[in-house]
């Protein structure tokens, strides 16, 4: 890869890490090259540059390799930060950081047991972790029933690193999860699947094919 060349982002589009990612790359405004793959048959590129397989992958034009969301997200909005999402109303940076550390750590296990009883062989499965993860959603729901948004009036790299996991969990069960008394979540998470912002960074490609340039990314 050339000095000048844009940063390489290897993606998945339904994937909520890479969403995330990809969120604030549309926030901050910085372009790269997006490569969509398919984890099924994932490209041998992406294997020698980041051997855990998993996305998003961030390669530099100087080779230095970003394989975890957050740190994608921290890169992106530390150059450009227009509206602000490292800037809370409400508590600082670390308090975010402490959020979704929560979210990652203790309710994305239960998501994936919910989502995906078939793959644990415990009993702490199905509708069990789906209640366990509903205290999350509590403690969301009681968050923005003080403020529009996670750290405050603004949207922020909380809500952004958080939404794709909610999102995940309500549509394992829409029918569920639109009746449960949190209408403060419901109303944040439609106002986000809504957005411009969310559009953008769900825009659909075609599988990258290896030897070819990916997409320009964030799409116009």
């Amino acid at each position: 890869m050339s000095a000048t060349a844009l940063p390489v982002l290897y993606s998945f589009r339904r994937c909520p890490y890479a969403m995330r990612a990809r969120l604030a790359l549309v926030a901050s405004g910085q372009p790269c090259e997006l490569r969509e793959v398919v984890l099924k048959n994932k490209p041998a590129e992406m294997l020698a540059a980041s051997p855990k397989g998993t996305v998003p992958v961030l390669v530099m034009a100087d080779g230095t390799l970003l394989e975890q969301s957050l740190d994608v997200m921290r890169w992106a909005l530390q150059r450009s930060d227009p509206h602000h999402w490292l800037q809370p109303d409400k508590g600082t940076l670390g308090d975010m950081l402490a959020l979704v550390a929560a979210c990652d750590d203790g309710f994305k296990p239960l998501l994936d047991r919910y989502k995906y009883p078939g793959r644990f062989t415990d009993t702490n499965v199905g509708s069990a972790a789906r209640e366990q993860g509903a205290q999350f959603l509590r403690d969301l729901e009681a968050r923005l029933s003080t403020s529009a948004h996670l750290a405050g009036a603004h949207a922020t790299l909380a809500d952004a690193a958080v939404m794709p996991f909610v999102r995940q969990f309500a549509m394992v069960e829409p029918a569920w999860f639109d009746a449960q008394p949190w209408p403060h979540l419901h109303a944040w998470l439609s106002d986000w699947t809504a957005s411009a912002l969310f559009a953008r960074a769900m825009h659909k490609y075609a599988p990258w094919q290896g030897g070819e340039r990916g997409v320009d990314f964030p799409p116009a």
